[in-house]
C-alpha cells in the first residue's frame, strides 16, 4: 500500500505549520457544511417552486373546466373565447386552450413568448359519470420563481463569501491560541537542544496540555540535574586523568633516565669484570682453572647480552639511535646471522636453516640484522625440538623476512604483549623451565617492535600454540648494484704488541683490568683518572701517545673529550692538521644530547662493556699498523 505522506498532498501537508494545520481543520468542516446547505436548500426551493406551480397550475385548470362546461354545451363560442382570455390574465399563466371532445379548439391564448420553463396541466371538461365534453390546457409560468430562487442563491453565496473569511480568521486566532502552549514546548526542546541548562515553561491550564507542559519542566530539571552531574564526574574523571598521565610522563622519563644512569652505572663493573676474567686466561695452563674462567666468562658473556638489550632499549626510547639508510645485500645480514647462531643451535640439537637470498633492500643495515639476531635468539630459546628456519619472499616492491620455529608457541592471551618490555610468558607449556644465563629479561621483542617502528617496518606475528610461531617483517627492495669485486677475507687479528696507549678513566678498577688486559697483550700502557693526570703524563712524555682511550664520563661531570681536546691541544697537529694520536671513546651513556657530542667529535665510540676482541680490533682499526716493536719505549 503507498505511503500517503509520499504523495504531493503529503509533501504539502508536511511544510505547514501547526497553526495553518488547525485553521485549516477549523475552517475546512464550516466550509463544507455551509455549501451543503446552501446546495440542500437551494435545491429544496425549487423543487418547492416546481411543486407550488403544478398545484397552481392544476387548480386553475379544475376552475376553467368547470367555467367552461356550461357554454361548452350551449355551444356559446364567445363564452369559451372570454373565459380563456380572462384565465390567461391571471398572474403567472401564460397559455389557456379550451378544445372540444372532437379535439377542435375552441379557445387558444397562445404567443410567441412561451416559458419553456411553464407548467403544463391538461383537465376534462365534464362530469365524471359522464363522457368529457373537451378539455382545457393550462400552462402556468414559474420564472419569477426561479428568479426569485437565483436570488436568494446570490445572496446566500455572497453571505458564504463573507463567513468564511471570518471562519478562517476565527479558526487561525484559535489556532494560535490552541498551538502557542505548543510553541512554547517547541521553543524549551530548541532551548536545551542549545545548550541552556535552565530551562521551564509556563504552565497554561489543567488539560492534557498543561500534563504535558508540567512533565516537560520535570524532564528539563531532571536534565539539568543530570547533566551537572555528569560535567562534575567528567571534570574530575579529567583531572585524574591529567593527573595520572603526568604521572605517567614521569614514571616514563623516570624510567628512561634510571636506564640510561643504570645501564651506564652497571656496566662500568661489568666492563672491569669483563677485562678481569679475559686476563685470567692468559698464560693460565691449569685445566681446571680455564673451566673455571670459562665459566666466568660465559656468564659475563650473558650479563653483557642483557646488558645490551637495555642499552639497545635505552637508546631508543631516549631517540638516540638514527636510521642510517643504504643499499645492502640481505644475504649478507643472513650470512651473519647463520654464523652468531648455528653453533647454539647445535649445542641445543636443534636445526638453524637460512635459507640463501639474492635481494638486496634499503634500510638500517645494523638495525635489520639486530632485528633478525634478537628473533632467532628468541627463537632458540623457546625451541625445545626442531629448529629455526629463515628466508626470505619477494611481495612486489618489498621483500617479506620471515623467522619460522618450531617451538611452544605463543597463546593468543600472550599475542598482543609479548612485544612489551619486561614482559615474559609465565604458566604456558614450553615455558616453565626456562632459567640459566639464556633466560633473559624479556626484552628481545621489545627492542624488535622499537626497530622495526623505526626503519618502517613493523612486526608481524603467527603463532599456535605447540606447534611454532612466525615473525615477519617487511623490506623496501632495491636494484642489485652489480656484480661486486671478491668479497675480502676478515683479516687475522692483527698483533698490537709495542703500541704506547693511554687510558682514561675515573674507576679504578676499570683502569687496573684494562692496563692488565692491554700489557698482557704487549703494550706500554699509560693510566689517568681525569685531565689533570692525562696531561701530568703528557708533560712527562714528550712524544705523543699511538691511542687515548677515555671513557665519556668522569669524575665531576667531566667529559672525555674535553679530555681528548686538551691532549690534542696539548701535543699539537702536524702539517697535514690529522689529530697526533688516534682517539677512541668507551662508554655506558645512552643520553641523546651525549651521543650527539661524540658524533660531532668524530670520534669512534665502544659501549660497556666491550668484549676483549672487540676491544683490539678496534685498536688494531684506529692505529693502523701492526706491531711496531720500533716504537717501543724501553
Amino acid at each position: 500500500m503507498r505511503d500517503p505522506s509520499s504523495s504531493w498532498l503529503g509533501n504539502l501537508w508536511r511544510r505547514t505549520t501547526l497553526v495553518q494545520r488547525l485553521t485549516c481543520l477549523a475552517a475546512a468542516p464550516a466550509t463544507v457544511i455551509a455549501l451543503l446547505l446552501v446546495t440542500l436548500l437551494t435545491r429544496h426551493q425549487l423543487e418547492s417552486f416546481n411543486e407550488l406551480g403544478q398545484r397552481s397550475a392544476q387548480a386553475i385548470a379544475t376552475q376553467t373546466a368547470a367555467m367552461a362546461a356550461e357554454p361548452l354545451r350551449a355551444g356559446q363560442r364567445r363564452d369559451i373565447v372570454r373565459i380563456a382570455a380572462s384565465v390567461e390574465s391571471l398572474p403567472n399563466v401564460v397559455h389557456v386552450q379550451i378544445r372540444a371532445a372532437d379535439g377542435e379548439i375552441l379557445a387558444d391564448t397562445a404567443n410567441d413568448h412561451r416559458d419553456a420553463g411553464a407548467v403544463t396541466v391538461q383537465r376534462d371538461i365534464g362530469d365524471a359519470n359522464e363522457p368529457p365534453l373537451g378539455s382545457v390546457l393550462v400552462e402556468v409560468s414559474v420564472a419569477d420563481a426561479v428568479a426569485a430562487q437565483r436570488a436568494a442563491l446570490r445572496n446566500a453565496i455572497i453571505w458564504l463569501a463573507i463567513s468564511l473569511p471570518a471562519a478562517g480568521i476565527i479558526g487561525w486566532q484559535a489556532a494560535r491560541w490552541i498551538s502557542w502552549p505548543l510553541r512554547r514546548l517547541v521553543n524549551g526542546v530548541q532551548w536545551l537542544a542549545s545548550g541552556n541548562r535552565s530551562v521551564t515553561v509556563k504552565v497554561t491550564d489543567d488539560t492534557e496540555i498543561g500534563e504535558l507542559q508540567r512533565g516537560f519542566n520535570a524532564a528539563a530539571a531532571a536534565l539539568l540535574d543530570v547533566q551537572r552531574r555528569m560535567e562534575s564526574d567528567i571534570e574530575r574523571a579529567t583531572t585524574e586523568l591529567a593527573h595520572k598521565n603526568m604521572a605517567l610522563e614521569a614514571a616514563s622519563v623516570a624510567r628512561s633516565r634510571f636506564l640510561a644512569a643504570a645501564s651506564h652505572d652497571l656496566r662500568q663493573p661489568l666492563y672491569a669484570l669483563t677485562l678481569f676474567s679475559s686476563g685470567l686466561a692468559v698464560d693460565e695452563l691449569d685445566p681446571a682453572r680455564l673451566d673455571r674462567i670459562a665459566h666466568i666468562q660465559e656468564c659475563v658473556q650473558a650479563l653483557d647480552s642483557l646488558f645490551s638489550e637495555l642499552l639497545d632499549l635505552s637508546r631508543l626510547e631516549t631517540g638516540a639511535m638514527t636510521v642510517d639508510r643504504r643499499s645492502f645485500s640481505l644475504d649478507d645480514v643472513f650470512d651473519e646471522v647463520s654464523r652468531n647462531f648455528r653453533m647454539l643451535a647445535e649445542q641445543h640439537d636443534l636445526r638453524l636453516v637460512v635459507r640463501p637470498t639474492t635481494a638486496w633492500v634499503m634500510s638500517d643495515r645494523t638495525m635489520v640484522a639486530r632485528m633478525l639476531n634478537n628473533l632467532v635468539s628468541n627463537a632458540l630459546r623457546y625451541t625445545p625440538a626442531g629448529g629455526v628456519l629463515v628466508g626470505a619472499r619477494r611481495c612486489g616492491d618489498r621483500v617479506r623476512v620471515d623467522v619460522w620455529d618450531t617451538g611452544t608457541g605463543i597463546g593468543e592471551e600472550h599475542r598482543h604483549r609479548v612485544f612489551d618490555e619486561f614482559y615474559r610468558i609465565e604458566g604456558q607449556p614450553g615455558h616453565e623451565g626456562e632459567d640459566g644465563p639464556q633466560r633473559g629479561l624479556g626484552l628481545g621483542l621489545a627492542t624488535v617492535r622499537r626497530l622495526g617502528d623505526l626503519i618502517g617496518s613493523p612486526i608481524g606475528l603467527k603463532s599456535r600454540v605447540g606447534k611454532g610461531s612466525l615473525f615477519s617483517f617487511e623490506l623496501p627492495v632495491t636494484a642489485n648494484p652489480g656484480v661486486l669485486a671478491a668479497p675480502t677475507p676478515p683479516a687475522p687479528s692483527r698483533d698490537v704488541a709495542g703500541l704506547r696507549i693511554m687510558v682514561i678513566d675515573d674507576e679504578a678498577a676499570i683502569l687496573s683490568g684494562i692496563k692488565f688486559l692491554l700489557t698482557s697483550w704487549g703494550c706500554e700502557v699509560f693510566i689517568a683518572e681525569d685531565r689533570a693526570q692525562a696531561l701530568a703524563i703528557a708533560s712527562e712524555s714528550p712524544r705523543p701517545p699511538d691511542l687515548v682511550i677515555s671513557d665519556l664520563r668522569l669524575a665531576g661531570d667531566r667529559s672525555g673529550l674535553d679530555v681528548l681536546a686538551a691532549l690534542d691541544r696539548h701535543y699539537g697537529r702536524g702539517l697535514d692538521r690529522r689529530p697526533p694520536f688516534a682517539r677512541l671513546l668507551i662508554t655506558g651513556e645512552t643520553r641523546a644530547e651525549r651521543l650527539r657530542e661524540i658524533g660531532m667529535a668524530d670520534i669512534d665510540v665502544l659501549y660497556k662493556p666491550v668484549s676483549p676482541e672487540d676491544l683490539r680490533e678496534a685498536i688494531s682499526t684506529l692505529t693502523g699498523h701492526a706491531a711496531r716493536e720500533s716504537m717501543r719505549v724501553t
